[in-house]
């Protein structure tokens, strides 16, 4: 696993105007929870993806149950998984078939999954495994 460097994360995080957020809880108690309304916060378009809470809203976002719901015209640039790694796979496919303006796949903190990666990284995307935005916007100096 190698990770981009500190300056194309600082440039991803302040480039991307739209994530949608896969895993993403209602429970504010909840890490996606708190990434998402951090990201939300600093100007992106967040929208949350949940099969469970799917046609709820928050934020002023329709809850999308899977990313092939989300309309294109959301021009999604990245998505942040809150997934276990096993699930990662699918993730991405959905987000490559799904996502005409997907530049990031972001892996949350203990996500990982190297095949994926190679995929999503072979259809030119950059890919982020075991970090959080949030985290790494406080190291940089962005929040």
């Amino acid at each position: 696993m190698t990770n981009p460097s500190d300056e194309i994360i600082r440039a991803i995080l302040t480039s991307v105007r739209s994530v949608a957020v896969v895993g993403w809880s209602p429970n504010p108690e909840r890490p996606s929870h708190g990434v998402a309304d951090f990201l939300k916060a600093r100007g992106m378009r967040m929208i949350p993806v949940n099969p469970g809470q799917a046609g709820q809203t928050y934020g002023g976002e329709r809850v999308a149950g899977a990313l092939g719901d989300i309309p294109r015209d959301a021009r999604v640039e990245m998505v942040d998984i809150f997934r276990r790694s096993e699930a990662v796979p699918e993730i991405v496919d959905q987000a490559l078939a799904a996502l005409p303006d997907l530049r990031v796949i972001w892996m949350q903190l203990g996500v990982s999954h190297p095949e994926a990666a190679a995929k999503a990284r072979a259809a030119g995307v950059t890919v982020i495994e075991n970090l959080c935005p949030k985290i790494e916007a406080r190291r940089l100096g962005l929040a």
